[in-house]
């Protein structure tokens, strides 16, 4: 007889498994019980009201491993009001964005009774992550079985876990055939289209399709920067006048690409219903830590810790060490010029074929050692910012953004910056950009997509191997790609694959003037990168949860600085020059003054620019306008129920759980209605 799992032979007939719920393989059997009790008992008793099951049943357990996985789903209701409680915006059949709310669900376009599509797979799975790392302590002082796990009234009990090690890992589920689907409009068939945005945000969620959009609109705008840069290294023309008119479209383009970037943002994001969704409170971060105590916004007992301890941590240790590695940096950098002076002596002593093309062996050691020095300094710098202990999970991606962008850009543009203003050599200056680009594309292309892909298909061959070898008579679909997937890499956000995109910008924007073939080789490079990186999202590394976002975040600032930064490189760069240098052969004053003033005047230019772009579209702004109308209007309606909520801050928990009950009576009265007029 062929054994089913018991996933799938449940009494609740909706129950899908839509997230993975990873215990330690020692876990007593006490916590298991307490955890599921918890996980499945209703809202009123301190629940999330979901469905939990074990992946195996008794008798897989005694023949297969992995015994301490276990799906979670939930059922349709439960779905509804979690997207009413995170305040999920959809589309309503007049065409406007509006906060989900049960109570008025026909008013919602593609709403059916009957549909289970209403809410993407996506938006499932962050509804069930919610409701999981909203579960809280209650009365325990610790987790059952665990007496060093200690809890106080109002923590997160899923971070705690996670935190104690009791609980691996969480990750939502892949959709097999949904999946596919996907794959085929997104990198299977290489054409020259654009990406199926809307699906990847369905699957994914906006903020892994925003960088999607984000990389496609930055490819895109890059041609014409490559276009007209070509004929500029093909007829190697050297006359200033030329190249001002090319920088200066370079920093016309800069500023309108990222004002644009904007407006296509908020169309897309208006459209996903996240330009409307309110920000909720923000809990603390899993690893904060603190004395116990109450926090005077909510009114829950939680870890505090002092400011002035942190502001100490920065400025007393993260601070120099992160000035120790700038200079570390810069001491590499001196290290490197050693090298690029004797292969040069080298070259002009013997004048060799061999020797030429020694000439580009220390730029491609420097372009290697750079990514090395970026991904341990990467490490260090998640380990400090850790270590500061920042209460908010945004503080702590702010601080840690600031210290990888600036040792990034020190690291990855100090050698660049030397050669144009301390050596002024030119032709070694296009050469180094040149090596540093292409060996950065290179390498980013085989450690994040290529390498990995080859040692996961390797790992899927000996997956499906051993669940044959282990029993030939179970249906172990769904077992093998659990046990796949819970193996795969963790996907730790969109920071790198920005943080590759900043960096490249920087090559094309920077020295534009002096290698304008830049913006080619990235157009060339970005071409393949969305394919890779669909395909490390695809089949690489466990599917994220899908994240609600409005915008790229920090990121458009620090491309906007970016192209301030080099409003002032190519300024300098040109009045450098010796056309330039020429025509003022007696006041070198002179020239800097008017180099000054036309940087200057440029600047001008582009915050005018920036300016004038709004940075959303007209039809987008009234109809936010509008909708903030009907919210105070509404607000203006109903001043007692406002007065009570701000009173009673679980109020509108409380709703939410009489909300339930009553649907649960609606349901079973109509099914009774149903089956009286069947009869």
């Amino acid at each position: 007889m062929k054994v089913t799992l018991s996933s799938l032979d449940t009494c609740e007939s909706s129950f899908t498994p839509l997230v993975v719920l990873e215990l330690a393989q020692d876990v007593k059997e006490e916590t298991k019980e307490w955890l599921k009790n918890r996980i499945v008992s209703k809202k009123e008793d301190g629940g999330a009201q979901l469905l939990f099951r074990p992946l195996l049943n008794k008798y897989e357990k005694e023949t297969l491993e992995n015994q301490n996985l276990y799906l979670v789903g939930a059922s349709k209701i439960t779905l509804l009001l979690g997207a009413e409680a995170i305040g999920l915006v959809k589309e309503c059949n007049d065409n406007t964005m509006r906060a989900f709310t049960y109570g008025t669900r026909h008013n919602f376009k593609d709403f059916d009774d009957d549909n289970n599509d209403f809410l993407t797979m996506a938006e499932c799975q962050f509804i069930i992550k919610h409701e999981l790392e909203n579960l809280r302590a209650r009365e325990e002082k610790m987790i059952p079985g665990y007496p060093q796990a200690k809890l106080y009234p109002g923590k997160s009990l899923l971070r705690r876990l996670l935190t104690s090690g009791i609980v691996i890992q969480v990750f939502p589920l892949h959709d097999n055939e949904a999946l596919k689907k996907l794959e085929d409009s997104w990198y299977t068939r290489f054409t020259l289209k654009y990406q199926p945005l809307d699906r990847i945000r369905g699957y994914f969620g906006e903020t892994i399709a925003l960088y999607f959009g984000f990389l496609e609109y930055f490819t895109v705008a890059l041609i014409p920067m490559a276009v007209i840069g070509l004929p500029y290294y093909l007829f190697v023309w050297e006359d200033y006048d030329k190249y001002v008119i090319f920088a200066s479209f370079n920093l016309i383009w800069s500023t309108v690409i990222l004002e644009v970037w904007k407006r296509g943002c908020a169309r897309m994001t208006y459209r996903w219903g996240t330009l409307v969704m309110k920000r909720q409170f923000e809990e603390p971060r899993p690893g904060f830590h603190g004395v116990l105590g109450i926090n005077p916004v909510t009114g829950r007992e939680e870890p505090l810790y002092p400011s002035y301890k942190r502001q100490l941590r920065i400025y007393l240790v993260s601070l120099p060490f992160v000035c120790l590695c700038l200079y570390f940096s810069l001491y590499v950098m001196m290290i490197y010029f050693d090298m690029e002076a004797w292969a040069l002596s080298l070259h002009e002593s013997s004048g060799s074929e061999w020797t030429s093309i020694l000439l580009y062996v220390p730029s491609i050691i420097y372009a290697i050692v750079i990514e090395i020095m970026n991904r341990l300094y990467r490490y260090a710098a998640e380990f400090l910012t850790s270590w500061e202990n920042h209460r908010l999970e945004s503080a702590y991606q702010n601080h840690l953004i600031l210290k990888v962008l600036v040792f990034n850009f020190l690291n990855c543009f100090a050698s660049l910056f030397y050669i144009a203003f301390v050596l002024r050599d030119m032709k070694l200056l296009r050469q180094s950009l040149a090596t540093l680009l292409i060996t950065s594309q290179i390498l980013n292309q085989i450690m994040e997509s290529l390498l990995p892909y080859w040692l996961q298909k390797k790992h899927h061959v000996q997956v499906k191997r051993k669940v044959q070898a282990l029993k030939a008579d179970i249906d172990a679909t769904l077992y093998e790609q659990v046990v796949l997937e819970k193996e795969m890499g963790t996907y730790l956000g969109t920071f790198d694959d920005y943080l590759e995109l900043f960096l490249q910008f920087g090559y094309v924007s920077l020295f534009s003037c002096v290698y304008p073939l830049a913006a080619a080789f990235a157009v060339l490079n970005n071409f393949t990168e969305v394919n890779s990186d669909a395909l490390k999202m695809c089949r690489v590394l466990k599917r994220p949860f899908s994240e609600p976002s409005a915008n790229i975040g920090v990121w458009q600032l620090a491309f906007e600085t970016m192209s301030v930064i080099s409003v002032v490189t190519n300024c300098a760069l040109i009045g450098m020059s010796p056309q330039v240098n020429a025509l003022f052969p007696e006041s070198k004053l002179d020239l800097i003054l008017i180099v000054v003033a036309v940087e200057h005047a440029l600047l001008a230019l582009k915050f005018i620019l920036a300016f004038a772009i709004p940075d959303k579209p007209r039809h987008i702004q009234m109809k936010l306008a509008k909708l903030e109308f009907e919210s105070l209007e509404a607000l203006k309606r109903q001043p007692s129920e406002n007065i009570i909520e701000e009173k009673a801050p679980f109020t509108k928990e409380a709703k939410r759980e009489n909300q339930m009950k009553l649907m649960a009576q609606n349901l079973k009265e109509d099914s009774r209605e149903g089956n009286e007029e069947e009869a």
